[in-house]
Parts: C-alpha cells; structure tokens; sequence
C-alpha cells in the first residue's frame, strides 16, 4: 500500500502511496508493535495513559501536516484517507488528532496556507481550528473533560 522514501532535502524519511484512495477509503488496518504508559517521539496516543508503537512499522514515516490526506483512527485501528490520494502522493496524519500532549512539541514548516507552527498537542490548540480536523474518540473525549480555560 505504500513505500518509504528517504528525502534528501529535509533529512526525513516519508511515506508514500503505492496506490489511489478516495475519501473515506481505508487505507491499512494497523496495531500495536508495543504499548507504552507515556508518550515517545514515534507513539501514536489511544487512551489518557496508553500509546503505541505502530504496526506495520513503516506507519511510523507518515509526516505531520496541517493539511492532512490521512487520518489513524484508533478505535477502528484503521488508516483512512481524508481526501484523494494518488501514486507517489506523501501520505500525512495532523498529529494533534491522536495527541493530546505531545513529548516532543516542534515547530512545524509544512508549508501549507492553514500551518500551525509550532505543534504541541491537541490540548493546546484552540476549539475553533480543532472543529476543521477529524480527531480521535480519545481527543474529543479529551476536549470534552478538559474546560476550554484550562487548554491553550
């Protein structure tokens, strides 16, 4: 379903599409290679105090964007395609939808119209850009049990 590509010009290793998806599209199921009670730079969060190493591995080399094209949804443990995607296409996951406070925030440079910045976790972005995104059940419980004045 995808192949990993090393990118000279940023130093990362990306993933990309072997094949089309359209919206709604399931990509790949995945798993757990490992659970964790904290949070690591390569762990996808599912619950207040659980987070998981990818399986398949290579999930792992899709990028953060702030104009996603797929999204991991970690109630069905489905990759699903947000919107068209073609051979080759980089395929990138917003990474607030499945953190809620990251362990490693960074300063974002995706280069698109809607770029966040500096990205720290759901917990510090503001309800009116969250509502743009689709985000976990473990997110939007999040957003729900946390009051807005103690978030951002």
């Amino acid at each position: 379903m995808a192949v990993v590509r090393f990118n000279e010009e940023t130093g990362q290793r990306q993933l990309h599409s072997l094949m089309s998806y359209q919206p709604g599209d399931v990509i790949c199921p995945f798993g757990a290679r490992d659970t964790f009670d904290y949070p690591t730079y390569l762990t996808v969060q599912v619950d207040t105090d659980k987070h998981i190493l990818l399986a398949p591995e290579d999930l792992q080399y899709s990028n953060h964007s702030c104009d996603p094209n797929i999204f991991f949804d970690t109630t069905s443990m489905k990759v699903i395609a947000l919107k068209p995607i073609q051979p080759d296409d980089e395929l990138t996951f917003f990474y607030p939808s499945t953190e809620w406070d990251m362990a490693q925030p960074f300063q974002c440079y995706c280069g698109q119209k809607t770029c966040l910045g500096l990205i720290e976790g759901a917990a510090h972005i503001a309800d009116d850009i969250l509502k743009h995104y689709r985000l976990t059940d473990f997110v939007l419980t999040q957003l729900q049990l946390q009051p807005k004045m103690e978030r951002v």
